[in-house]
């Protein structure tokens, strides 16, 4: 099985063309025609994550943030992403990072999060398309099974993404019901689940003074761009699998959180 079979399966789930225009997901580094004996998923890739993947005998990263962003002028290892780059190189290990053109994709990153929390009746918050049976589109809208108080749903969300602690606004006096979310940096949604009668919206990140002027309107709980993505990597996992069951897949064990709660 070539690598570059592999990369195939992921962009037809997941289409590059999805990607924003200042994204830089799909290949990053390394020669695709060599035979795949092992791929290692993850979030971010790092000197670490090459070692993991040298370590599980894997020659393929797939990561959802891209190692590169911008242009490389130099690679003399004066920084973490060039010795990345010059480790991979030397071991022979193809990373390739599926981002926002995950994020965008139907059943992608968002569906993911919905999973996790139990919804039902999904469908994207800002559709390319009619909503019920567009193929892309930023966050998602969906229903919780059933009601629940405000502080009952911030333990459900910390539950599920295992995180030490939630930003949230004045906690909401009615029932939350319908949750808009969007993984990672999302706060650019809000005013859209506002708009969809969301009674709660969770996403990664989101800026400071927009938490001001939603009191009793919206539930608003930030649980950490890491956090938000950290099942990402099923995806991947899944899709590799469905096509290519041969293939060796391991989701990475190293935390690549570069944030810590103290």
């Amino acid at each position: 099985m070539k690598i570059q079979q592999v990369l195939d399966a992921l962009e037809q789930f997941a289409p590059l063309p999805l990607q924003e225009s200042w994204d830089n997901a799909g290949l990053q580094v390394g020669l695709t025609e060599a035979e795949v004996s092992g791929a290692l998923l993850c979030l971010d890739v790092n000197e670490k994550i090459i070692d993991e993947a040298i370590e599980k005998g894997c020659n393929l990263i797939i990561s959802h943030h891209p190692l590169l962003f911008r242009g490389l002028k130099q690679i003399c290892g004066a920084d973490y992403v060039q010795r990345t780059v010059m480790k991979a190189i030397e071991r022979h290990i193809v990373i390739a990072s599926m981002h926002t053109n995950m994020d965008n994709a139907r059943n992608g990153v968002n569906w993911k999060i919905a999973e996790r929390l139990g919804l039902k009746e999904v469908k994207f918050l800002q559709a390319n398309g009619e909503a019920d049976s567009a193929q892309s589109g930023s966050g998602v809208i969906g229903l919780l099974p059933e009601a629940m108080v405000a502080d009952d749903f911030v333990l459900l969300v910390k539950r599920q993404f295992d995180v030490e602690c939630a930003l949230c606004n004045e906690l909401l006096g009615r029932p939350i019901r319908k949750v808009a979310l969007c993984g990672g940096a999302g706060d650019f949604l809000l005013d859209e689940a506002v708009n969809q009668q969301a009674d709660a919206f969770i996403t990664g990140e989101m800026h400071y003074h927009q938490y001001f002027g939603y009191e009793q309107r919206i539930q608003i709980c930030v649980i950490g761009h890491y956090q938000s993505e950290q099942f990402t990597s099923e995806i991947f996992q899944d899709v590799i699998q469905r096509q290519y069951p041969d293939v060796k897949t391991f989701i990475a064990e190293t935390n690549t959180n570069p944030i810590i709660y103290l």
